[in-house]
């Protein structure tokens, strides 16, 4: 049975990391914030970045036990961390989280804009004014606020890495709100990018594609096509431990010369843009 066909089934097995990614202190006593980071792609970049000997600070929003098992991954892997719950459609909660990392660290050398939400829906016609301001409230506002804070701690060669998603690329017809916010996200990256840049901080993001995580789950039921279906040009969905090197570039110096780009991790989704 092929991971597309049955997501749900296969998420207790998803990867986070590998054995045979070796760190090379690339980040080393790096103090590292992701916003959505006890789960999913988050999960995924927190273990990489610790293995790589970063201090890592994860934000979650409700789910307290996955945030637990994020924080025991991260020492496992020898590094410091700091696990803090707010939302990010919440300025007041942003700026808060953001200054209990500063207030522990002294500042942030790489923020990870991460947290998202998706909701499926037929027809435009569907989606509820609320439905419409909460995407954009969580996925890309959220941004806002925690950035905004965060840029007053971060110096030069500090590095901010948001995810869009390959959506905002190609579309997406059952995620058309979902779609708008990541889109809005790959402009804030760019423009924000050429803002800073004299700072000497460089600011890119990274468009993912179907992953195999638990914001997937959404789709069961009524669009349990769209789950059953889920799959890409190489002919499968991606695991989360195939994300979180793409992360790690961005935010260590092999990546000193990039700025305002996209990483692409989607499986063949979207090339050359």
């Amino acid at each position: 049975m092929s991971s597309q066909e049955n997501l749900d089934q296969q998420l207790p097995s998803v990867e986070y990391i590998t054995a045979d990614y070796k760190g090379a202190d690339k980040l080393k006593q790096k103090r590292v914030f992701i916003t959505g980071g006890d789960s999913g792609i988050g999960r995924a970049v927190a273990l990489h970045m610790a293995r790589e000997g970063a201090k890592v600070a994860i934000m979650y929003h409700s789910d307290e036990d996955s945030a637990v098992e994020t924080r025991r991954g991260i020492e496992q892997e020898g590094a410091e961390a700091l696990v803090l719950q707010g939302d990010t459609a919440n300025a007041d909660e942003c700026r808060q989280v953001v200054a209990e990392v500063v207030e522990q660290w002294g500042g942030i050398d790489v923020l990870v804009n991460n947290a998202g939400m998706q909701k499926p829906y037929g027809d435009l016609s569907e989606v509820s004014d609320d439905d419409w301001a909460q995407h954009f409230a969580v996925n890309s506002s959220g941004i806002f606020y925690i950035t905004k804070a965060a840029l007053e701690h971060m110096e030069e060669g500090a590095s901010i890495i948001n995810t869009t998603s390959v959506n905002a690329f190609v579309g997406n017809d059952t995620l058309v709100p979902y779609t708008a916010t990541k889109g809005a996200i790959v402009g804030f990256t760019r423009a924000l990018a050429a803002q800073v840049v004299k700072r000497g901080i460089r600011v890119n993001q990274v468009a993912p594609g179907p992953i195999a995580t638990e914001i997937q789950l959404v789709f069961k039921g009524e669009h349990q096509d769209v789950l059953d279906n889920m799959t890409s040009p190489m002919g499968r969905i991606g695991q989360p431990y195939e994300l979180g090197p793409a992360y790690v570039f961005l935010a260590c110096r092999d990546s000193s010369f990039i700025t305002g780009q996209t990483i692409h991790v989607n499986g063949g989704m979207a090339t050359g843009g």
